[in-house]
């Protein structure tokens, strides 16, 4: 089997060494925004080639020249890779949607297309977990794989009062 696709999301900012291991080995990595700047891209290509679009929070496309969405073929498999999570796939039965926005790690298939959300691998938010994910396609039906990444819980800010 080939090679899995690294799933990140929502780093804003922050490309921790804990995403860098867990996305160790892959054969390509896609960032669904709210990447943060080109110094997280400039990270993960040093892992693998890198695709990535632009969040919600992220500059314009004008001006960081990512796309809002992307389609990829990854070994005939067409992957729909976006920050926000369509109301319904834009993909034919067997595809696969990868979104972000959410901060919630997902994995679920609707309508026999597999849906990822690796959820947030930059600053904790709340107590949401911390994560990125594996997709592997090629042999048989696409499959994805959540990592849980062992960070720091999130402090907690003093009340003003």
């Amino acid at each position: 089997m080939p090679a899995p696709i690294g799933l990140i999301s929502d780093t804003h900012g922050l490309l921790r060494p804990e995403a860098l291991r867990a996305l160790g080995g892959v054969r390509l990595i896609l960032h669904a925004g709210d990447v943060g700047g080109a110094r997280v891209l400039e990270g993960l290509a040093a892992l693998a080639p890198v695709v990535a679009v632009r969040g919600n929070v992220d500059p314009p496309a004008a001006l960081c020249g990512w796309p809002d969405a992307q389609d990829i073929d990854l070994d005939g498999l067409r992957v729909h890779l976006t920050h926000l999570r369509p109301a319904a796939p834009p993909l034919p039965a067997g595809g696969v949607l990868v979104c972000g926005h959410s901060h919630l790690p997902l994995v679920e298939e609707v309508d026999n297309v597999l849906i990822v959300n690796p959820g947030s691998a930059g600053p904790r938010r709340f107590s949401l977990p911390v994560g990125v994910a594996r997709l592997w396609v090629g042999d048989g039906p696409p499959r994805a794989e959540l990592l849980p990444l062992d960070v720091a819980p999130a402090r907690s800010r003093p009340r003003r009062g």
